[in-house]
């Protein structure tokens, strides 16, 4: 059995960049920051959504100025 044991081990370690590449698995260098991706990902979307909500409030007082704007003509 050990002589098998060897030959898969053998063969996993001439394979293994092909077998990450293939199941698409991630290597521990692709994973190495991803707490500080993670963190730059949730403050990109904490800012996008205070940007949505200062558009809207911008399209609101624009509304509204156009409202007065139509009632004096």
């Amino acid at each position: 059995m050990t002589g098998l044991q060897s030959y898969l081990d053998a063969y996993v370690d001439r394979r293994m960049s092909a077998v990450i590449e293939e199941w698409d698995l991630s290597r521990q260098r692709d994973i190495a920051n991803f707490i500080h991706r993670l963190d730059a990902i949730e403050h990109d979307i904490a800012e996008q959504k205070n940007v949505g909500g200062t558009a809207s409030d911008t399209i609101t007082t624009l509304e509204n100025r156009a409202k007065l704007i139509q009632g004096r003509i």
